[in-house]
């Protein structure tokens, strides 16, 4: 079996701009579960989502251009 190319080797060093240029270019979906309680009683639940990408990749993944 051959790996995939796109996987990188644990030990190697991706800068902070390239991390970035690579996250902007691809795009990423943040998802958060949140509840806040008091004596285990559920007062707060917030459920986010949040997409992040450059403008021209949210326009890609829209399909409009």
């Amino acid at each position: 079996m051959s790996m995939n190319k796109s996987y990188q080797n644990e030990n190697e060093q991706v800068s902070l701009c390239e991390a970035l240029d690579r996250l902007l270019n691809k795009g990423a979906v943040v998802v958060a579960d949140i509840t806040v309680s008091v004596a285990n009683i559920d007062l707060i639940y917030l459920s986010l989502q949040a997409l992040i990408a450059s403008v021209e990749t949210g326009k890609q993944l829209r399909g409009s251009e």
